[in-house]
């Protein structure tokens, strides 16, 4: 009875975290298109430095309460993190800019088969052939709802190239952190959002510059324009926090698959408030077979054997193969 008990209460947790990662992703994706497309704030670099100084301060309350214990992080892995955090977050803002749209998606969906790499590659993560085809699913699925012109040229796809990799580095890293370190994601966050948050305010107005051609200090900042940019920020404590959570409990690759389901959830929300212009039967399939996919894909990596990290160790001298690991 405890076991299952056990089991139920993970798996509570579990989707708890999934549905904290969605609602405040969706909601801060649709709440910074408002504050673009009503109030021109096109400063995306220098309000994801505001977010992370909302997130410190929120892990300096927390400290404060008690929720936050102490704990290290050695100065070099610091550095590594927020590096390649803060080259995902310019990355992706560059990518956008310089790619077309469905060349932009391309990107952000091979960001899977990355993940996969780097866990294969450091984690020793064996993938069943379920796992593996699943995944593939939910990339078709997403790549027909969102993949429409397709143009490359040189400087965009070396941005997309350092987007994908330094995304994908950033997210393992959070897994890799906790579990080496034993951190929590409140600790992690504690460690990371104020490092972050200096570094951005102080690029992200000259990376927006550079990007936009607008200076964020000849911005006209109304009262409704600063609600919005608070709202924003306020949501973005749940985002970053949410994204700590579930890489902490799961894995980037996990992250990514089952976070496709937010591409789905923004799509439609785009389609009930800004219009269905783009809304046809090519999107509705899409969207059918990536979230056919999702589950598919939860099924199979739960399977014995479905998503596994083989280990060795040597008893009595001995080598001798340990029992894989479930992830």
């Amino acid at each position: 009875m405890a076991p299952s008990s056990k089991a139920d209460k993970k798996a509570a947790g579990d989707v708890a975290a999934w549905m904290f990662n969605v609602v405040t992703s969706v909601g801060i994706i649709i709440v910074n298109k408002a504050l673009m497309a009503n109030y021109g704030f096109f400063f995306a670099t220098t309000l994801t430095g505001m977010h992370f100084v909302t997130t410190t301060l929120m892990t300096i309350v927390l400290r404060w309460l008690g929720y936050i214990q102490a704990s290290h992080l050695p100065l070099l892995d610091l550095l590594k993190f927020v590096l390649c955090a803060n080259f995902s977050i310019v990355g992706m803002n560059i990518s956008l800019m310089w790619n077309s749209v469905g060349f932009y998606q391309i990107a952000k969906l091979s960001m899977i088969p990355v993940s996969c790499l780097l866990e294969v590659s450091f984690d020793k993560i064996r993938y069943s052939r379920d796992t593996k085809l699943s995944i593939v699913v939910v990339l078709l699925g997403v790549a027909v709802c969102t993949v429409t012109d397709v143009s490359v040229n040189t400087k965009g796809f070396i941005a997309a190239f350092v987007a994908v990799w330094s995304t994908a580095l950033q997210q393992y890293y959070v897994h890799y952190l906790q579990r080496k370190y034993s951190l929590s994601s409140f600790n992690l966050l504690g460690h990371t959002a104020p490092v972050q948050a200096g570094s951005l305010l102080l690029l992200g107005p000259l990376v927006d510059y550079w990007l936009t051609n607008k200076r964020i200090d000849h911005f006209d900042f109304t009262f409704p324009s600063l609600v919005f940019i608070i709202l924003s920020c306020t949501i973005a404590i749940g985002t970053n926090l949410s994204q700590f959570i579930c890489i902490g409990r799961f894995t980037a690759v996990s992250f990514q698959v089952i976070g496709h389901m937010k591409t789905i959830l923004v799509l439609i929300l785009g389609f009930l408030f800004f219009g269905k212009e783009g809304l046809n039967i090519q999107v509705v399939v899409g969207m059918l077979i990536a979230v056919c996919g999702m589950i598919w894909y939860g099924n199979a990596s739960s399977k014995p054997g479905g998503k596994e990290r083989r280990s060795h160790s040597i008893k009595h001298g001995s080598d001798s193969s340990q029992a894989d690991d479930k992830v």
